[in-house]
C-alpha cells in the first residue's frame, strides 16, 4: 500500500512521520519536533538532538554539506541492545553458555567507528572479526584484550597465518577459520615452525541458502566454506596430527540482510548438527560463530523483503539460543559459546549523510516566446491549437483519453521540427502544452477514486523534478547505485509544511547513473519522493539515514569528490537536549585526491604556470592577470572536492 498524500487535508506532524516512515523504520531513535526539524534519541529515551543544530554547528567550524554525522552515543546503544539481547534470551532459555560477540571490520573499517565499538563492548567481552591482513592488523592492535575473541576469516597466505600466530602468543584469544581445505596444511605447517599452537574453526557450506540481495553468498556453491566431504579431510588430518584439541569452532554464513527469521532458524540447526557430530567424534568443540545476517528494516515495513526483516533483535536471538539448546540437548553434548558477526546491525543506524539541494530541474519550464507578450504570432500552428483545446477543454473527455491525445500532438510537433517543418519556439510552445496537460491530469486523478489506470499512475514519475544534491551517489551510496539497496531519505527541516513537489535525487557527477529514483514505501517501492519547494537563498537539508555499513568504506571515486566532511556527535551530559562534536574530519582536498591517482599537485602547478608565462611573453595575458590566474589554480588544489554553493564573491583586488 503507498502511502499518498491527500492534497485537501490540512498537514500535520503526524502525516509526516507517516508519509515518510520515520517511526518504522527509525524506531525510537527519531522524532519530529515542534518546529518541524528531525531529531534523533541516540539513547532511544526523553533526550534528543536537533540535527538542523548539528548542521549549523559544523558550518560554523567549515564543514558544510554534503556531511556524515556519526551519532556515537546511538552506536553504543547498539552494542548495549545486541548484547543484552542475548544475555537476556540465554536467561530466559537457561542455557550454560555465554555470548561472545565480535564486529566483523569489513563492515565499517573507519577506526573511530571500530573503537568506539570495542569501548562500548568492553564490559561484554565483545571482540573483532577480521577477514585479510591490513584487518588483522588493525584487530591485533586495536583489540587489547586476552579474553575477547578474535575470529581470522577470509583467504590467507602464509604471512596471514603467521601474524594470527604471533598473535596468539601475546595471549590474544585468536582463532584461525579454515574457509579452504588447502588451509589446513599450511597452519599446521607454520604451527610447526613457530612452535605456536593455534585454536581452529571450520567454515561450513551449509545446504540452507540465505534470502535477499547476498542469497547467492551462501548455500552449496558459495564462494567460502567447506563441503561435508571437506570438513571430513580436514578433521581426519587433525586426527592424524594428534590436535583434535585445537578445533574449537563451528562457523557459517547465510548471506548479508537476511530477512526471514525462518532461514536464520534452519542455518542455526544445522550448523548445530555439525558441531555436535564433530563433538562426537572426540573434537573440544566450545563455540558456534553463527556469522553475520542479522538485518536492518531500511524500509520499515517489518516484511520478507530484501530492505526489510520480518523478526526483531530479540526475536533473533532467543531463536538461535533456543535453537542451539535444542539440537545440543536432544544430542546429549554440552552447549556451546554463541558467536555472532552482527556488523550491519550494529553500524547502519548510528550514521546519517546530510545533503543539501542546490538545484532544480523540471520539465515543466514555463513556456517563454521570443516575441514578448506585446508582439504576437498572426497565427498559431495546428498543433498548438489542438494541444490548447486539450488542455482548456478538459471536462469533455477522459483523463486517460485526453493523455493519448496530448501524447500524439507532441510527437508529432517532434516529427514536424525533425523534418524542418516546425521552428524552434513552437517545437518548445508545444511541449510546455503537453507537460501542462500532464499535471492537470495528475491534479484530477489525485482528487477522483477508484481504479487508476497504469499510464496515468506513471504521471507522478514522468513530471518529477530533479532535485541536484551536492554529492556523488558512487562515493556515498554506492550500495543504491550497485544493488538497488534501498534508505530512508526525507528533509530534516520544514517537516511542519507540506511538501508538495514530486522530485527524484540527483547528484553532482557527470553520470546519468548518479541518481536516486527508489525510495522507501510501507509495501512497495516508490518512484518519487514529495519534498518542498526550494525557498531563494535559504539551505535545503535532507537526511539519508541507516548509512553506516558499509557506504562510508566502499565508496568510488567517480569524478574524484572523495570522502565527505565527518562530525562525531555525543549528547551533552549536563544539558537537557544538548550535544557536542568531540571530533571533526575535513573531507577530501582535491590535491590529496589527486596524489591517490599519481597526480602531484606541485607539479601541475608548476605546468600550469609554464603554460601561464608562455601566454604572458606573447600579450595573450597580462602580468597580473597571469599572477590572478595560478593563484586561483593553486588555490583550488588545496579546496574540497564537493560544490561550494552558497560562496561569497570574493573582493577584487586593487590595481
Amino acid at each position: 500500500m503507498a502511502l499518498k498524500i491527500h492534497t485537501s487535508a490540512p498537514w500535520t506532524l503526524r502525516d509526516a512521520e507517516d508519509y515518510y516512515g520515520i517511526k518504522r523504520w527509525g524506531g525510537n531513535h527519531f522524532s519530529i519536533g515542534e518546529d518541524g526539524g528531525l531529531c534523533v534519541h541516540p539513547c532511544a529515551d526523553h533526550r534528543k538532538i536537533r540535527l538542523l543544530d548539528i548542521v549549523n554547528e559544523a558550518a560554523s567550524m567549515g564543514l558544510r554539506a554534503p556531511l556524515t554525522i556519526r551519532v556515537q552515543d546511538l552506536l553504543r546503544h547498539r552494542v548495549t541492545q545486541l548484547n543484552e539481547a542475548f544475555r537476556t534470551a540465554v536467561a530466559q532459555e537457561e542455557y550454560s553458555g555465554v555470548f561472545r560477540g565480535v564486529f566483523p571490520i569489513k563492515v565499517n573499517q573507519l577506526r573511530e567507528v571500530v573503537e568506539e565499538i570495542l569501548d562500548a563492548g568492553e564490559e561484554y567481552g565483545f571482540g573483532l572479526e577480521a577477514g585479510s591482513k591490513p584487518e588483522l592488523l588493525i584487530a591485533l592492535a586495536a583489540l587489547d584484550s586476552k579474553h575477547a575473541l578474535l575470529i581470522c576469516n577470509g583467504y590467507k597466505d602464509a604471512e596471514y597465518i603467521r601474524l594470527a600466530l604471533l598473535g596468539r602468543k601475546l595471549g590474544k584469544n585468536i582463532i584461525l577459520v579454515v574457509e579452504q581445505l588447502s588451509e589446513i596444511d599450511d597452519i599446521l605447517r607454520i604451527a610447526k615452525e613457530t612452535g605456536i599452537e593455534p585454536r581452529l574453526g571450520l567454515r561450513i557450506k551449509l545446504r540452507t541458502t540465505g534470502e535477499g540481495k547476498w542469497a547467492t553468498s551462501s548455500g552449496e556453491d558459495a564462494k567460502f566454506g567447506l563441503t561435508t566431504g571437506e570438513v571430513m579431510l580436514a578433521v581426519s588430518k587433525l586426527k592424524k596430527a594428534g590436535l583434535e584439541n585445537i578445533l574449537q569452532l563451528v562457523h557459517f554464513h547465510i548471506g548479508s540482510q537476511v530477512p526471514n527469521i525462518l532461514t536464520i532458524k534452519k542455518a542455526v540447526v544445522e550448523a548445530t548438527r555439525f558441531y555436535v557430530e564433530l563433538h562426537k567424534l572426540g573434537f573440544n568443540m566450545k563455540l558456534i560463530d553463527v556469522g553475520g545476517g542479522l538485518g536492518i528494516d531500511y524500509d520499515g515495513s517489518r516484511a520478507n523483503y530484501e530492505s526489510s526483516m520480518n523478526y526483531s533483535l530479540e526475536e533473533y536471538a532467543r531463536d538461535v539460543v533456543s535453537n542451539i539448546k535444542s539440537v545440543c540437548d536432544n544430542a546429549g553434548v554440552p552447549v556451546p559459546d554463541i558467536v555472532s558477526e552482527s556488523g550491519r546491525a550494529l553500524v547502519a543506524p548510528h550514521s546519517i549523510l546530510i545533503l543539501e539541494v542546490v538545484d532544480r530541474i523540471s520539465k515543466s519550464t514555463p513556456f517563454h516566446s521570443l516575441n514578448g507578450k506585446k508582439k504576437k504570432k498572426h497565427k498559431k500552428h495546428e498543433v498548438i491549437l489542438a494541444l490548447e483545446h486539450i488542455f482548456n477543454d478538459s471536462d469533455q473527455y477522459g483523463r486517460l483519453e485526453r493523455f493519448h491525445d496530448a501524447q500524439q500532438k507532441k510527437e508529432e510537433a517532434q516529427t514536424l521540427f525533425t523534418l524542418g517543418f516546425l521552428d524552434l519556439e513552437t517545437r518548445a510552445e508545444a511541449e510546455s502544452l503537453f507537460w501542462k496537460i500532464c499535471a492537470d491530469i495528475r491534479q484530477k486523478s489525485a482528487a477522483a477514486r477508484g481504479y487508476l489506470p497504469d499510464e496515468l499512475a506513471q504521471l507522478n514519475t514522468m513530471l518529477a523534478e530533479q532535485y541536484v544534491c551536492n554529492f556523488s551517489v558512487f562515493q556515498s551510496l554506492l550500495d543504491h547505485w550497485a544493488l538497488d539497496q534501498l534508505f530512508p531519505i526525507l528533509p530534516i527541516h520544514r517537516l511542519d509544511e507540506k511538501p508538495t513537489v514530486e522530485t527524484v535525487l540527483v547528484d553532482i557527477t557527470c553520470d546519468s547513473d548518479g541518481k536516486v529514483s527508489r525510495f522507501i514505501d510501507l509495501e512497495d517501492v516508490r518512484g518519487t519522493l514529495a519534498l518542498h519547494p526550494l525557498q531563494p537563498n535559504k539551505p535545503y537539508y535532507l537526511g539519508v539515514f541507516l548509512v553506516g555499513a558499509y557506504q562510508d568504506i566502499m565508496g568510488d571515486l567517480h569524478n574524484l569528490f572523495g570522502r565527505v566532511n565527518e562530525v562525531h556527535v555525543f549528547l551533552e551530559e549536563d544539558e537537557e537536549d544538548g550535544f557536542y562534536i568531540e571530533e571533526s574530519i575535513n573531507g577530501a582536498r582535491v590535491d590529496k585526491i589527486l596524489e591517490m591517482i599519481q597526480w602531484d599537485g606541485e607539479e601541475l602547478a608548476r605546468l600550469m604556470k609554464k603554460q601561464i608565462d608562455r601566454a604572458t611573453k606573447a600579450d595573450e595575458v597580462r602580468p597580473r592577470e597571469g599572477v590572478r590566474m595560478l593563484e586561483m589554480y593553486e588555490e583550488l588544489l588545496r579546496e574540497k572536492t564537493y560544490l561550494n554553493p552558497r560562496e561569497k564573491s570574493r573582493p577584487k583586488k586593487t590595481k
